[in-house]
């Protein structure tokens, strides 16, 4: 039986690639949060806090736009929902007896690649496995985020406007897989262009906030797709099987 040592090692060798993912899409985030007016500090520590690439550019979004605090908790809530679900998943890879204190810390150290290798793992997960791929990826998340507040002051304005396309092109790579193998996915991700477009060009629409908009339609089309096309729980399980580290 491997020891939490060995567990740890484990994770910090698989944590490495994602820390080098992490660095180069946080910079053009930290690109984001130095427009949206944030210092160096906060947009670390905001990365500290919120290991969500999407939700965190959201909330920097409607900070940007003046949006309030419920609007900006609403819409990290919606963005983060995932996380309740791949946490509730990891719980049970975990032993029956593990304490509800490593539960907790697994639970807020998932992203998407880390609950990718955690669930890879044959048999049972070592929260110490976690632990590891955490403490590699997350800092350099946090890290990324800081020089981009503080190399976004210094470098050109045109490299700057070039760097910021990357957090497009994290975006797309996210959507284009999963629409490329379901045409539900691309219908649904074709509507919330459209829906977003007509929302914003409508007077009694534009009038709202871009974030209550946002909110709005992001529940009130996930709530559609899941109610006219739910997911089977063994198809469920295969999608979940094939997330890459």
């Amino acid at each position: 039986m491997k020891s939490n040592r060995i567990w740890y090692q484990d994770g910090l060798r698989d944590g490495v690639p994602i820390a080098l993912g992490y660095f180069a899409v946080a910079f053009t985030l930290g690109i984001a949060a130095r427009n949206a007016g944030f210092s160096a500090v906060q947009a670390a520590v905001s990365s500290l806090l919120n290991h969500a690439s999407a939700g965190e550019y959201a909330v920097i979004s409607l900070v940007a736009a003046g949006a309030g605090y419920w609007e900006m908790a609403v819409m990290a809530l919606v963005s983060n929902a995932r996380y309740l679900l791949m946490s509730c998943s990891l719980s049970q890879k975990l032993a029956s007896d593990a304490p509800l204190v490593h539960r907790a810390l697994v639970g807020f150290g998932i992203t998407d690649e880390i609950f990718g290798v955690s669930a890879a793992v044959p048999g049972r997960l070592n929260p110490f496995y976690t632990y590891g791929a955490m403490s590699v990826s997350i800092p350099s998340w946090a890290l990324g985020t800081f020089l981009g507040v503080v190399l976004g002051n210094v470098l050109p304005p045109r490299l700057v406007s070039a760097l910021s396309v990357g957090l497009y092109g994290m975006f797309l790579a996210i959507i284009v897989p999963p629409a490329r193998r379901s045409r539900v996915v691309l219908a649904l991700v074709l509507l919330s262009f459209a829906a977003s477009y007509i929302a914003g060009a409508l007077p009694v629409l534009a009038a709202v906030s871009s974030g209550v908009r946002t909110i709005v339609l992001t529940v009130a089309i996930s709530l559609g797709a899941a109610l006219l096309f739910p997911v089977a729980e063994d198809q469920e399980r295969d999608t979940s099987e094939e997330v890459s580290p």
